[in-house]
């Protein structure tokens, strides 16, 4: 997660190998993946769970790993992606550190153009008999496998890195805060050929902000409403502009908490404390589909 972005007071420059337009090869090896930060309590400490979809010619894949506060491991899981062989099962993170459970069931899983499952699954981690982290719809089926009973886990999504491919459009759909709406979101921009390139970005169909003179303003931010809540927008369409076909754009949506609470500098690096103090960070790599 400290790899995702750093920010400057003009904008944002991107500090991930994924979006480094060094080789075409990035785009190939991004194609698919999803990765969602969740901060949470196990005991008396506080742990970052991160969460990582992957989908590729042999089937879906999972992993998910436990950090502290420091970045320190807690421990790691990956179901390896040939066809969900394991599609149902359980897995106990044992460590010197800490001892938790994990127990998904993706048999029944339905998913969607990505690697992200939609519906009809469920993962959770338990630490002391406790769910501290419950994704999926079959929350009933989970506690009953589990052996734990309410309430839920007090997990909170503090952050969304996935990659997007189009020509013109770029899909997805985001929950800028946690327990909040599902909304659709689009990012629209045509750089083919226009001497004035226009980026502009919907909410549920609605336009929320428009930039114009895109050669001038390749890197930016911006602050949005979304659900009443102010989110600032940042973006980085420079490799669209210039190093074409290889780069990707990169946008981030950021749930902020305050204005002065919000410590911009050129050589800040957030890292997953910073982002779970600050709010939920949606971090969106754009590629062009050659």
């Amino acid at each position: 997660m400290r790899d995702f972005a750093c920010f400057g007071e003009s904008g944002v420059q991107i500090a991930d190998a994924s979006s480094s337009s060094s080789s075409s090869s990035s785009s190939k090896n991004a194609q698919n993946q999803v990765t969602c930060i969740y901060q949470t309590q196990l005991g008396s400490r506080s742990c970052i769970i991160t969460i990582t979809w992957t989908k590729n010619l042999v089937g879906q894949g999972l992993s998910i790993s436990i950090d502290d506060s420091t970045n320190q491991s807690l421990g790691k899981l990956e179901i390896k992606p040939w066809l969900f062989s394991k599609k149902k099962g359980s897995k106990c993170l044992d460590s010197d550190k800490m001892k938790a459970e994990v127990f998904w069931d993706l048999s029944a899983a339905k998913f969607g153009p990505g690697p992200e499952p939609l519906e009809g699954f469920y993962v959770a981690i338990l630490f002391d008999l406790e769910m501290v982290l419950l994704l999926g719809d079959m929350n009933k089926e989970a506690y009953r496998k589990t052996g734990t009973s309410l309430p839920p886990s007090n997990a909170v999504f503090i952050a969304k890195r996935e990659h997007l491919f189009g020509k013109k459009l770029y899909c997805t759909k985001a929950q800028f805060c946690n327990n909040g709406r599902i909304h659709d979101v689009v990012i629209e921009c045509d750089t083919i050929g226009l001497k004035d390139p226009c980026l502009e970005i919907r909410i549920d169909r609605k336009r929320v902000m428009q930039v114009k003179r895109l050669l001038w303003k390749f890197r930016g931010n911006q602050t949005i409403l979304v659900d009443g809540i102010p989110v600032e927008v940042f973006w980085d369409v420079h490799s669209w502009l210039f190093d074409a076909p290889v780069g990707s754009a990169v946008f981030m949506f950021h749930t902020r908490i305050a204005a002065d609470k919000l410590p911009w500098s050129s050589s800040q690096v957030f890292g997953e404390t910073q982002l779970r103090d600050l709010g939920f960070s949606l971090i969106l790599h754009a590629w062009k589909n050659e």
